[in-house]
């Protein structure tokens, strides 16, 4: 790999004043091999983000990052150049003016990187549009999915990456904490409004927005896993699923927290509860490197079925979470993947008895050398505070 590499480092993000962006791209490059690829071209994603440090909604325009094994090159609107510069350590910039072919400056950048007859691998979010484009552009290339690289390095988070998880967390928690002191004052709100009371908080808290749209499931709709929120009022002995997470430094936090804020549960909660949390507490347990994703899963399930609500644990035990909130790897069986340190995922055991109510309790872990750090550490109880 090349030592030309050379850039300018972001004022405004720690990641970036401690080069993690220009570390990624190193490694991305030196990965290229691996997936007998010539080049990594990324569009507003997530993926573009964690190489390059600039972070914008996918647009109409061409906004392109060329990664290839000695060289890397940004071809955007004129009007992004300077957020571009300012936010990225790359400083090879292409900009086009609206009324020229962007098209001219993808094509430059394949004869000049020799990528002209290369295979290159393309955001997996990238749309359709610019994938014929760049099919169009160069012509004579071979394709395929930026995962194949980009999917192993993003797996394994660096100490930056962990730290903002850790206060996307916290924050969340404190929020969690906070909504549920609300007690009988949570009686009579809809899941709307108490969503929006969330949201609100969060943004108090510090974080830059929602990773998710906030779930509030209370009663029967708590039976629905990805029930977001409605208009249903929150009525006492309601078990209520609260599923949220803050956002922090672009990395999203996300807990999962039953809560019966007044009044006595339903026949048969509290036994459901007792396994889900045990289930949790199992399945952190299980996590050390080494161990199977699956194995994780196991631990979990084991005591749900142990406990006799095998058949109303409907999905798996957990999912990655990164940059994006839901991304490998998965804690589901089947996976064999041999956990590692530095990995982050979900561990949300839940049961749903249909038509009745929920229960969920959800933390994110990151593996450590020896075992596993909880990054959520709101009470685990159904009782409010």
């Amino acid at each position: 790999m090349s030592d030309q590499l050379t850039g300018q480092a972001s004022t405004d993000s720690g990641s970036a004043e401690d080069g993690a962006f220009e570390r990624r791209t190193r490694a991305c490059q030196r990965s290229l091999a691996d997936a007998d690829a010539d080049a990594v071209v990324l569009f507003p994603s997530s993926n573009l983000y964690y190489l390059s440090g600039f972070s914008d909604e996918p647009m109409e325009r061409h906004l392109l990052l060329f990664v290839a094994e000695d060289n890397v090159a940004f071809v955007v609107p004129d009007l992004y150049a300077e957020e571009v510069r300012d936010d990225s350590w790359v400083t090879d910039i292409r900009s086009w003016a609206d009324g020229e072919d962007p098209l001219e400056h993808v094509a430059a950048i394949a004869n000049e990187f020799e990528l002209q007859d290369g295979h290159l691998l393309v955001d997996d979010s990238m749309w359709a549009r610019f994938t014929q484009d760049l099919r169009a552009a160069i012509p004579e290339a071979t394709w395929g999915l930026g995962s194949e690289v980009l999917g192993a390095l993003r797996m394994r988070k660096d100490e930056v990456e962990v730290a903002a998880l850790r206060e996307a967390g916290r924050r969340s928690d404190a929020v969690c904490e906070t909504i549920r002191e609300l007690g009988e004052d949570a009686i009579g709100l809809t899941e709307r409004e108490l969503a929006r009371d969330i949201e609100e908080r969060l943004i108090v808290e510090g974080c830059s927005g929602t990773s998710f749209d906030v779930i509030v499931g209370s009663g029967p709709y708590g039976s629905k896993p990805h029930h977001r929120h409605g208009d249903r009022t929150i009525e006492r002995g309601d078990p209520v699923v609260l599923d949220f997470g803050g956002v922090y430094d672009h990395y999203p936090g996300d807990q999962t927290r039953t809560v019966v804020f007044a009044g006595d549960p339903p026949a048969g909660f509290e036994e459901r509860y007792r396994a889900v949390r045990e289930a949790n507490e199992a399945s952190v347990q299980a996590v050390t490197p080494g161990t199977e994703a699956q194995a994780i899963d196991r631990a979990a399930r084991a005591v749900i079925e142990e406990a006799g609500y095998g058949d109303e644990f409907v999905h798996r035990t957990g999912h990655g979470v990164g940059l994006d909130v839901h991304e490998p790897p998965y804690i589901v069986e089947g996976n064999d993947l041999e956990l590692e340190p530095g990995m982050v995922f979900s561990i949300e055991p839940g049961v749903y008895p249909e038509g009745e109510y929920g229960v969920r309790i959800e933390d994110l872990v990151v593996v450590t050398e020896d075992s596993c750090e909880r990054l959520n550490d709101s009470a685990r109880t159904w009782k409010p505070l």
